[in-house]
């Protein structure tokens, strides 16, 4: 197999994949959208919400905000961040604090709701580590391919919880983690 990036930033890359079959290309594809492992914030406790939004409907939008997630953490792993708000304003992304050094928000611009004057939103929200597989809120990013001539050129777009490449890096590594464990499975029978 041979790999060749055309293009790479930090928000997308594209590389040419040859010498693959289609089961391995699509393996890659799946693997980087549904089991690379990111943090998300899975669980919301609302303390105080006097605006015209559901608590639900807010905490959802808050579980879809990207978590920058490094790369050595443990499946255990809980980070709680905290927001406090009083309109009149819009709430962001940047507005939800964690004393954690390594996991923030990916992104400060993404709009969560607004507030009108004199309504609060006061919450805590506990993020831990999950795939793509379990719910979309962990997916690192978009990958597509398509295939000519026997190449694949792939498509990676992140979401911002990592770089295109450690996506597909953490992708390859889990593909290899699973291929040990059914060699070592195998060795049983």
């Amino acid at each position: 197999m041979k790999i060749e990036v055309q293009t790479s930033n930090a928000a997308s890359m594209s590389f040419v994949l040859d010498g693959a079959t289609h089961a391995y290309a699509n393996a890659v594809r799946r693997t980087a959208m549904n089991n690379v492992k990111t943090f998300a914030i899975d669980r919301v406790t609302v303390y105080e919400n006097t605006s015209a939004m559901f608590d639900e409907y807010i905490a959802h939008r808050i579980g879809l905000v990207p978590l920058s997630t490094p790369k050595r953490f443990k499946d255990e792993d809980e980070v709680m961040f905290t927001l406090d708000a009083t309109g009149p304003l819009t709430v962001y992304s940047k507005d939800l604090e964690t004393k954690d050094k390594d996991i923030s928000v990916a992104n400060d611009k993404i709009p969560i709701m607004k507030l009108a004057e004199g309504q609060r939103l006061r919450l805590e929200g506990k993020a831990r580590v999950g795939t793509g597989s379990k719910h979309a809120k962990f997916q690192p990013g978009l990958i597509t391919y398509e295939e000519n001539k026997g190449k694949f050129t792939f498509y990676v777009e992140t979401f911002g919880q990592m770089t295109p490449k450690e996506i597909v890096g953490r992708a390859l590594e889990s593909i290899e983690d699973e291929l040990k464990d059914v060699q070592k499975e195998a060795k049983k029978l």
